[in-house]
């Protein structure tokens, strides 16, 4: 299947497209810097430009597409929502999505969209239980939610078939409540607070929050995609909303921290301006829709996704993770990224990186590697050991010695489109308590970036020579 996804580069859509591409389907993101996008997302991904707010569907981006998902939004955050912010939201939602329905009159191989939404759409109800059949609440942000599924729904715009007559499009709109996932979204905010020891419930307490894992909503957006039964609005969330204070315990007591710094109404208004409607607003939502349909959570429940999230079993374990597609066979770049004298040739010359000693003739596991470089000017000594080695498919190295505690690196390479992809998943823990970790870890995950969006760029120079 080939599928236009409309905010490809997003917390969301990075994953979305990933496991579309994965899944064997072809992939076009509509973007508003092509440029950007491509360093954003290195995959086999066909780019065109689009600004939500304002521009038309370009006709050759929906050439060929037969699905459509519109993750597409200006972010909701904090602030005071002024007349041109509450219109720049609409434009981007409401108006996005119905020049893109427009444009699919002159797509006769689009057969399925489906759109996101928010939970939002249901305002502040208290303890009720929120099913899909639900009304609307009141509020901004349910009239904007409201509007927004209007504009893809209603009506289904049909689609004229090359020959025959025309076929209606299928339309889902997702519900989104919290995400939760690794490397941004909701965690990303809230983590660097309850690591510090700063977390805490919003308000009462008491009002309920409705959640999804990331992983879960990407394949429910999968499922949305291929199964015919689904249409109309579904709930994408867990099937266990938690109280805002519960879930202020769970994610204190994933990373080992007190979570008992509350923050008043009144303090959360004052800080997050208008954005405090959606995090003080109680909506028990379900995903009835879902699981009639036969949809199974990996991630069920509040804890267990917390825990697994935040490494809860490994106090201060760090993640990172990395794509990289190149169009090259996967015994080629395996051999590159296998050949120790390439090592110093892809590394920033700020970390003044090289070889110490003569490198082993080839690696193998149980292989030595010792290097020098300098980390804000003070000279380092870092020995890693191959730890698992996979010709044409993966090796792993460790740290032995050098500036983590923790360091395990495993190169993944995998047949993608024509190409390769290179994957590094990389498990850290930074030396010291809790308190110096989290004072140097945003540094750290700052310069592991840089590291390696310059390793993305030598690789592709080289291998392009």
């Amino acid at each position: 299947m080939n599928v236009l996804v409309a905010g490809g580069t997003g917390f969301v859509g990075h994953a979305l497209v990933r496991h579309l591409l994965l899944e064997g389907h072809g992939v076009t993101a509509l973007v508003r810097d092509p440029v950007r996008a491509r360093r954003a997302l290195p995959l086999p991904v066909r780019f065109h430009r689009w600004d939500a707010a304002c521009d038309p569907v370009p006709p050759e981006a929906l050439a060929g597409s037969e699905a459509v998902v519109n993750l597409a939004g200006e972010p909701i955050g904090p602030g005071r929502w002024s007349a041109e912010r509450r219109r720049r939201l609409r434009e981007t939602r409401v108006g996005a999505t119905a020049r893109l329905m427009e444009a699919l009159a002159v797509a006769p191989g689009v057969r399925v969209v489906v759109s996101a939404s928010a939970v939002g759409y249901y305002g502040d109800r208290g303890e009720a239980e929120l099913g899909e059949a639900e009304p609307p609440g009141q509020g901004f942000l349910a009239d904007l939610c409201r509007d927004w599924e209007r504009a893809c729904l209603a009506p289904a715009v049909p689609a004229a078939a090359p020959a025959g007559p025309p076929t209606a499009v299928r339309c889902v709109a997702l519900r989104i409540g919290m995400v939760l996932g690794r490397g941004g979204g909701a965690l990303g905010v809230l983590l660097p607070l309850f690591r510090g020891g700063l977390g805490g419930p919003l308000g009462r307490g008491r009002q309920w929050l409705s959640w999804i894992h990331l992983a879960d909503l990407v394949r429910l957006i999968a499922a949305a995609l291929a199964e015919p039964g689904w249409r109309g609005a579904v709930n994408a969330v867990a099937p266990d909303p938690v109280r805002q204070a519960e879930f202020a315990r769970a994610l204190g007591a994933a990373v080992h921290r007190p979570a008992l710094l509350p923050a008043p109404a009144f303090a959360v208004r004052a800080a997050a301006g208008d954005f405090a409607e959606s995090v003080l607003s109680s909506q028990r939502v379900l995903p009835r829709a879902a699981l009639a349909a036969g949809f199974r959570f990996a991630h069920p429940a509040l804890r267990p996704a917390l825990d697994e999230l935040c490494d809860a079993a490994e106090p201060g374990l760090e993640r990172f993770h990395a794509d990289l597609w190149l169009p090259r066979g996967v015994g080629e770049v395996f051999r590159f990224f296998a050949e120790p004298a390439n090592f110093g040739r892809i590394m920033p010359p700020w970390l003044g990186f090289e070889q110490a000693g003569a490198p082993p003739p080839e690696l193998h596991e149980g292989a030595l590697l010792d290097y020098r470089l300098r980390l804000y000017g003070v000279p380092v000594r870092w020995q890693s050991r191959i730890e698992a080695w996979e010709p044409g498919r993966r090796f792993v190295d460790v740290q032995t010695r050098g500036p983590f505690a923790l360091w395990h690196h495993t190169h993944l390479f995998r047949p993608l489109q024509d190409g390769t992809l290179v994957s590094d998943d990389v498990r850290y823990r930074l030396p010291g308590g809790p308190l110096a970790r989290g004072v140097a870890g945003w540094k750290a995950r700052a310069d592991l970036r840089r590291v390696f969006e310059h390793r993305r760029r030598r690789v592709e120079e080289l291998l392009a020579q």
